[in-house]
């Protein structure tokens, strides 16, 4: 039996198949461990030809033509009946897989007996997700957040899908990738999520094309959402893990229409359409259960929008819609044994200890706090006065759902890690007698050796983040210098073999925190002045402008020193790093291609 099936469903795909096909002809696990079964949906393009042809040059492809069905879920159920491998995993026309993907996936897989394997995505339709924050080799639907990801672009194990009959829904069916997750999650024994390796690259078409971008009317599209409820309710008994699992469809789904940016952007008609029909399901699919269970203010939202309150959703929305995360670095610095000194060559170990608080803020500027009244705990009257049915918001847990983290940006490739945080939420009293404020603060361990999956940050620019959900507002805010002139100096450090340097900096332009990462060169005098130069904002403006007053033959000079001197130059050790994707180090022609700088 084949390790793996992958399963493409087709439909007019045209050239996005000469950018996916690449990635999955030729991956690590052998040619002769998988095949690639391509299931066209009568395409009425040349991708018919395209896809025969692929299957007559690769042995381990394969083509089944059908008419056409109209959406993708009939090609994948025909894929997981044509498939010979033990596992299947799904992948759509325009997409990528990386090249280690199956053999790593499929690894963790049969090391645990996998029902379901989810591999970290990446790519322009993925931003960060918590979900792939760590590889964990045994979770259920009960005690991990699975329904935080419901993309089928998965490893399942077909025998799983062919015994409990789990299919697509067929035909013009949305959401039938919830319905298929939703019916599946509900019954997985074992669940793994390969978190520290990027696996599938989730791209945009750049012709708009993608199918998940297609209008649908609410009657239908909500019409949808009640059988994924469905398959929850189906798979489950009634009690708090169902309430638990409905729980996201509820905050995500049917209070989408009602919150920012979405009920300010409709009006008229437009809006009681939607109001109207997602109240409909509200009341008819949801038990209490699900709604007692929501942080503050989506829970306030749930009780205006099942009383009807139009009005005051659209108000509270115009005042939620301009609160704003504040970040405050209480301390920041590099952990015993790195390099205290600037100086390259420093002794390794070094972890970027960096302390935060984080806070929420009114649109007026003032803290978003809570009243306390005889012993119990209210939502900001000044947030919501004169919002009708707002008022006396009772707030019984604030610290129920509250949390912070720290995340890195890859910015070259597009990947987002998860360095280690011990971020503790608090109630905090403040000088105004009465009224208290969330805040989410600690220590974030930056470990650059092993950030990127257990690897050494790759070289290119690598931006720091904050991210926070407080009383059910989730905000992400860059991690910022609190001024300009009081940016913490922060001392150069070498990382790995082969060796690299990595040179913590402050962005011109938004003082945000940058990890810049790039190859040691040669330590000569020249370099370490230019690297505490660089690293040094004072310094770095005191240069430029005694560059700037040399005479121009002199001024000539000097900029050619410190470009010789910059370890970042174009040439300079490029051959000693290569991504372990297939990339190139930044500076060169490869790099500036999308799709992890891999080619098509």
């Amino acid at each position: 039996m084949l390790k793996v099936s992958i399963v493409v469903p087709v439909h007019n795909a045209g050239r996005y198949l000469d950018l996916c096909a690449p990635s999955l002809l030729d991956q690590s696990i052998g040619r002769d461990a998988y095949e690639i079964i391509y299931v066209d949906d009568g395409s009425t393009d040349d991708s018919p030809r395209r896809l025969d042809d692929l299957a007559a040059r690769h042995p381990h492809v394969r083509v089944a033509h059908q008419e056409n069905s109209g959406w993708p879920g009939k090609p994948r159920n025909v894929g997981v009946r044509l498939a010979r491998g033990e596992y299947v995993q799904f992948v759509d026309q325009d997409d990528e897989l990386t090249p280690e993907a199956l053999q790593r996936l499929h690894g963790l897989a049969v090391r645990n007996r996998s029902d379901i394997v989810l591999g970290k995505v990446t790519g322009t339709m993925q931003g960060p997700s918590s979900v792939f924050k760590r590889t964990v080799e045994r979770c259920t639907a009960a005690d991990a957040p699975l329904f935080e990801s419901l993309t089928p672009h998965k490893m399942f194990r077909r025998r799983f899908l062919l015994d409990h009959g789990i299919e697509f829904p067929e035909g013009r069916v949305r959401l039938e990738d919830q319905v298929f997750m939703a019916r599946a999650y509900v019954r997985a024994k074992t669940v793994s999520i390969l978190g520290g390796h990027p696996c599938y690259i989730w791209n945009r078409r750049d012709d708009g094309g993608n199918t998940s971008a297609r209008a649908t009317p609410p009657e239908v599209y909500y019409g949808h959402l009640r059988t994924v409820v469905a398959a929850v309710k189906e798979g489950t008994d009634p009690g708090p893990l169902q309430d638990h699992l409905l729980r996201r469809s509820y905050r995500v789904e049917l209070l989408r229409p009602v919150s920012e940016p979405r009920v300010l952007q409709r009006t008229g008609k437009a809006l009681e359409r939607y109001f109207t029909v997602v109240r409909r399901m509200a009341l008819d699919c949801y038990p209490p259960g699900v709604r007692a269970g929501l942080p503050a203010i989506s829970a306030l939202r749930a009780a205006l929008l099942e009383a009807g309150r139009l009005d005051s959703l659209v108000e509270l929305a115009r005042r939620t819609q301009h609160i704003r995360a504040h970040l405050t670095i209480d301390d920041i610095r590099w952990s015993e044994g790195g390099s205290g000194s600037g100086s390259v060559g420093g002794p390794a170990g070094a972890r970027l200890l960096i302390s935060t608080t984080i806070t929420l803020l009114r649109p007026d500027g003032e803290p978003l706090t809570l009243q306390e009244r005889d012993g119990r705990l209210f939502l900001d009257p000044a947030l919501l006065a004169g919002i009708e049915g707002a008022e006396h918001w009772e707030v019984p847990d604030p610290l129920d759902h509250a949390r912070g983290e720290l995340l890195v940006h890859d910015t070259a490739r597009d990947e987002w890690w998860f360095p280690d945080a011990d971020l503790t939420p608090r109630l905090e009293p403040l000088a105004t007698t009465g009224h208290h404020r969330v805040a989410v603060s600690g220590v974030t361990a930056v470990d650059p050796r092993t950030l990127a999956g257990g690897d050494t940050l790759l070289p290119g620019t690598h931006l720091v983040w904050a991210s926070a959900q407080l009383l059910g507002v989730g905000r992400r805010v860059r991690v910022t210098a609190t001024t300009t002139e009081h940016r913490p100096h922060l001392p150069t450090t070498r990382l790995g073999a082969p060796p690299r340097l990595l040179i913590p900096t402050w962005s011109a332009r938004d003082d945000q925190l940058r990890l810049a990462v790039g190859p040691l060169g040669h330590t000569t005098t020249a370099h370490r002045a230019f690297l505490h130069t660089t690293n040094s904002p004072h310094l770095r403006r005191t240069a430029r402008t005694l560059i700037h007053r040399l005479p121009p033959s002199l001024r000539h000079g000097a900029r050619a020193l410190a470009r010789r001197a910059d370890p970042w130059r174009p040439g300079r050790g490029r051959e000693e790093l290569p991504d372990r994707r297939g990339a190139e180090g930044p500076g060169s022609p490869r790099a500036t291609l999308p799709r992890h700088g891999r080619t098509p």
